[in-house]
């Protein structure tokens, strides 16, 4: 799934744990200042304010790849289907659907009575042209980082990369103005969890006429259970109930209101002075030093901890003239002490990581971590500096240049870059730049790989190990490792390709012992989801890849 903020990833250990949730009564002296009707003990209608710390870097469904975007876009648009608290598909802007004997075809059929926010109605013409538009090599301002998603359809990469498909093509097609036909390669048992995700989500087909439709407020049409109200640049995002939505009395809250503070002592004292009423992940964070003292003074249900499937980890810039040694960069994830970063630096309950696919995800059948171990490689000082030393001959150094790790403006990604910069310094000897720079900023430089060593975060996007095994494919719009491996595509397409769950599941394990025998990224921890929400608020939840969803949320006071 996209891209952790504050991890995301938006990352990511961002991994699975039962977290009970009790939801206690707010005082009168920190209740939400926003709208409010009704009588006490009842629903009442409030504005419900939460951080995202920085600007949403884009609001275009297919141009979007962070957890911060995704969080506002969730509550603006709809995809064909929903997700559930528990993760389970229900019927979004499609009502049903059905799948042919062989898997490889859909057919959505559309609400009648869906509508954009300027009144339109919502049609399987609008699903098509902005599935294609995704997908489109040409788009502005640049191509869709995630368009590799919707390879699995008919001819879809063929049109993206430019090898002969065009458009009409594809192997979408809207039969009528509510019946989408979608033809698939081969059957994909996860195809169904990827309609809820933001890059198949429609855009009304006015926004080819505007390429900058998506960065103002008055020329964003959406067609979810909210609307865009204001937004004032680096400072607020508010969002109002559609009144054109199927469901509209289903939306409780006044509204949301996203605030953008970066600093997360500021964002926590905003909470405690009843400015916010949602403090710490997804898009915010509590600061790691506080995490003991604001548990211990919660109210009951204040305070939530939850394990998500989403890992937190460094890249290489494999093009790097020092990162581009596989012995250098398995010496650097060898000389990290994850369980001391864990205990001692981060504070949240995350879990140290050393594989791609987090706990939570299925396999076969159990948890793919369960039946595959995350032991591609251990803590070892010793063998680091042996490794290094062998890495060093092969490069023709005598000394590691010093090295710049970088990563996006956080208090606690500062802590966890500290603690790996000394111990990178302690056990070998390395000397290490940190350096942080604006979310924007942030994400231009790793898609361009312009960086040495750089944070990063990843959060499912579906319930499949898939969802990490395919990022780092050479066509990945999201692999910013430089890393490209003939042998790990044919893998991935090969289990992408199989319809047998056993041979798929040995496929898949095959190309992650590949990637970390590799190491073009070093795993850290996998996430643990810690934030702060009024007691009052009720319906509003973190899903199991880290996502809130606010959309049917109510206060009860």
């Amino acid at each position: 799934m996209k891209l952790g903020f504050k991890s995301r990833m938006s990352i990511i250990a961002t991994i699975m744990a039962l977290v009970l949730v009790v939801v206690g009564c707010t005082p009168k002296d920190e209740t939400n200042k926003g709208t409010e009707t009704g009588e006490k003990g009842a629903a009442t209608s409030k504005v419900f304010r939460m951080n995202l710390s920085t600007e949403p870097p884009s609001l275009d469904p297919a141009q979007s790849q962070d957890q911060v975007s995704f969080t506002v876009l969730n509550g603006l648009f709809e995809g064909l289907t929903r997700k559930d608290e528990k993760g389970d598909n229900i019927p979004g802007i499609a009502e049903k659907w059905d799948i042919s004997e062989d898997g490889k075809t859909y057919t959505f059929h559309l609400r009648t009575d869906a509508k954009w926010s300027n009144g339109d109605p919502v049609t399987a013409n609008d699903f098509e042209f902005s599935w294609k538009r995704a997908l489109d090599p040409n788009l502005k301002p640049e191509p869709s980082a995630y368009a590799y998603q919707l390879y699995y359809i008919v001819n879809a990469e063929s049109y993206n990369t430019g090898k002969g498909a065009k458009a009409e093509d594809v192997g979408v097609k809207a039969t009528d103005e509510h019946t989408l036909e979608v033809k698939l390669n081969s059957p994909t048992p996860y195809f169904l969890s990827l309609m809820s995700f933001q890059t198949f989500f429609p855009v009304h087909q006015s926004v080819k006429d505007n390429e900058a439709w998506a960065a103002d407020a008055s020329t964003i049409i959406s067609n979810g259970p909210f609307k865009m109200s204001s937004w004032q640049k680096s400072t607020s995002i508010k969002i109002v109930p559609n009144e054109n939505y199927y469901a509209k009395n289903d939306v409780k809250l006044a509204g949301v209101e996203f605030v953008m503070v970066p600093d997360s002592l500021t964002e926590l004292n905003m909470y405690k002075t009843g400015e916010l009423d949602w403090a710490g992940k997804p898009t915010g964070e509590i600061p790691a030093d506080q995490i003991d003292t604001v548990k211990a003074s919660a109210k009951e249900g204040e305070f939530q901890q939850k394990a998500i499937a989403s890992m937190y980890y460094y890249l290489f810039n494999t093009t790097d003239k020092t990162f581009k040694n596989e012995n250098i960069r398995r010496a650097l994830a060898m000389a990290v002490d994850r369980k001391q970063i864990t205990e001692k630096v981060t504070k949240a309950g995350e879990i140290p990581a050393y594989g791609l696919v987090p706990p939570g995800i299925k396999g076969e059948t159990d948890e793919y971590r369960t039946e595959v171990k995350d032991d591609y490689f251990k803590e070892d000082i010793e063998e680091a500096k042996k490794l290094l030393a062998e890495g060093m001959k092969e490069l023709g150094i005598t000394k590691v240049p010093a090295i710049k790790l970088t990563f996006n403006t956080s208090d606690n990604h500062k802590r966890v870059a500290q603690a790996v910069a000394e111990m990178w310094h302690k056990n070998l000897g390395l000397d290490v730049e940190i350096q942080n720079q604006e979310w924007g900023v942030f994400l231009e430089n790793r898609n361009k790989l312009n960086y040495q060593v750089a944070r990063a975060g990843w959060g499912a996007d579906y319930n499949d190990p898939m969802t990490y095994i395919d990022l780092f494919t050479s066509k990945s719009g999201n692999n910013n490792t430089g890393f490209a491996s003939k042998e790990y595509d044919e893998l991935v397409a090969k289990a992408y390709a199989s319809s047998d769950a056993k041979e798929r599941m040995a496929l898949i394990q095959q190309a992650e012992k590949l990637f970390m025998d590799d190491l073009p990224i070093m795993p850290l921890y996998y996430y643990s989801d810690v934030y702060m929400q009024k007691p009052g608020f009720k319906g509003i939840f973190i899903d199991y890849k880290g996502d809130i969803d606010y959309t049917r949320g109510y206060y009860e006071g």
